[in-house]
């Protein structure tokens, strides 16, 4: 069990409210939140005056590689590189090798995070077009959600079949996350691209391929059949600003069961930057234009969009070296996702309040995850530390990815993560990974 713990004097930011004070931690959780805490000798007191203290991050979507893909990344490297950008709880996607289609095969990730994940973990079950008696078993206590891929970027995973998507919305009972891409639009995009240009299909082509309308023709069937069936239905990675039309404001998100996501390239990056950064921006659904770019971030500011994530889905340099259709898509993200987020703060784009509202709290509640997202009396102790206007430059030296690269570097951002706490275990400290203890497994309430 951990000891327990005083960060004294820090500017809390929680609940849409800044105000100094003094968080206890005992064992693992939030044992009192006040102006001035005494202490016995037995308690370590960590001075955080001037600094931010905010709930540690919950990145629903990420992609940490394991099992089968370790030459990309495994549990431990990517929950460690999370840990130090503020990421506290994580959930990881089933297009994994094999991909994870059984309960089996699902616990075998569990197993693998309970072992070696430095950060709080869940696991989606995945959907295919034969497997819905295996999704039908899934726990909700203990798992996440469904993830369907109703767009071909990760191989065999592809859920094409209409009917196949009418029974998974009309059965199951937790949420469904889905990545929606058209794949029929795709195709025809690439035979497109291919009479165009041959084999060498400019980079700059990407999100013409993987177009607006292939995006919104995907997510509109998604939620349409949410509709007929009231399923939980979460819109992952939204990209342009048509598809923001489908998701309403006006319901307080407790009570919504229709939701959408917004990712941190697709706030960050526009189309104008293919042609610097290549396929190092490639990511589906793609990066679009700036104007995109700032419908998001509007969404995010006016509720119709509930979360901020990464799909932290790192490659290889060498892949992503390769051509146009070599290259796969993602990239690395989690290490520096509430940094760029901050960044955005001081460029006077978004308040750090909902910037904490929308990586921590919103997520707790869109998934109903049991304790954790705020800072509350006991609630659990997932807390980030983060030292406003100590730079962080980032370097290819500084990435703690197994990948070795990142599409932010050589940014220099206006903060610093100090330290992360997870389950009151100090993990994270000025630059040094602390491999204290394991996260846990997250639960949901019903």
């Amino acid at each position: 069990m951990s000891k327990s713990i005083v960060l004294k004097s820090g500017t809390i930011v929680n609940e849409g409210k800044q105000f100094v004070a003094d968080i206890l931690i005992k064992n693992g959780r939030i044992e009192k939140i006040a102006t001035s805490i005494s202490t016995d000798g037995n308690c370590e007191i960590i001075d955080v005056s001037g600094q931010l203290v905010l709930p540690g991050c919950i990145d629903d979507q990420v992609h940490f590689r394991e099992p089968g893909l370790t030459h990309k990344a495994t549990i431990f490297t990517e929950s460690r590189a999370a840990v130090a950008g503020g990421v506290t709880s994580f959930m990881e996607m089933p297009n994994t090798v094999p991909n994870t289609l059984t309960q089996e095969l699902l616990e075998d990730k569990y197993a693998i995070g309970a072992k070696s994940s430095l950060a709080n973990y869940s696991f989606f079950m995945g959907a295919s077009n034969e497997n819905i008696e295996e999704v039908l078993k899934t726990n909700e206590r203990n798992v996440c959600g469904i993830k369907v891929f109703m767009g071909s970027s990760t191989g065999n995973m592809l859920v094409d079949n209409e009917q196949t998507l009418d029974g998974l919305f009309s059965k199951v009972p937790m949420l469904i996350a889905t990545h929606c891409e058209d794949e029929a639009t795709i195709r025809k995009n690439i035979e497109a691209a291919k009479a165009k240009y041959g084999e060498n299909v400019p980079i700059e082509q990407h999100p013409i391929i993987r177009s607006e309308e292939a995006c919104y023709i995907s997510s509109s069937m998604a939620v349409r059949l949410a509709k007929k069936h009231g399923t939980r239905l979460h819109v992952l990675h939204i990209s342009t600003a048509k598809e923001l039309e489908l998701f309403d404001n006006a319901i307080p998100l407790i009570d919504k069961k229709i939701t959408a996501e917004a990712c941190i390239h697709h706030l960050w990056f526009s189309d104008e930057q293919y042609t610097e950064k290549g396929a190092f921006i490639k990511w589906n659904p793609a990066v679009k234009k700036a104007t995109d770019r700032d419908a998001i971030m509007q969404a995010v500011l006016n509720n119709t969009i509930d979360v901020i994530a990464t799909d932290h889905a790192p490659h290889t340099l060498e892949e992503k070296r390769s051509t146009y259709f070599g290259a796969p898509s993602g990239g690395p993200l989690v290490q520096h996702s509430l940094l760029a987020m901050l960044e955005k703060v001081k460029e006077g784009k978004i308040t750090i309040e909902r910037v904490v509202e929308k990586m921590a709290h919103a997520p707790a509640v869109l998934f109903r995850i049991e304790d954790r997202g705020y800072i509350r009396e006991g609630y659990h102790a997932d807390l980030v530390v983060v030292n406003p206007g100590d730079e962080t430059l980032v370097t290819k030296q500084s990435l703690l990815y197994k990948c070795g690269w990142s599409p932010f570097e050589g940014v220099t951002f206006s903060n610093k993560i100090a330290k992360t706490f997870v389950n009151g275990n100090l993990v994270y400290s000025n630059g040094t990974i602390n491999e204290v203890g394991n996260g846990s497994r997250l639960l949901f309430n019903s």
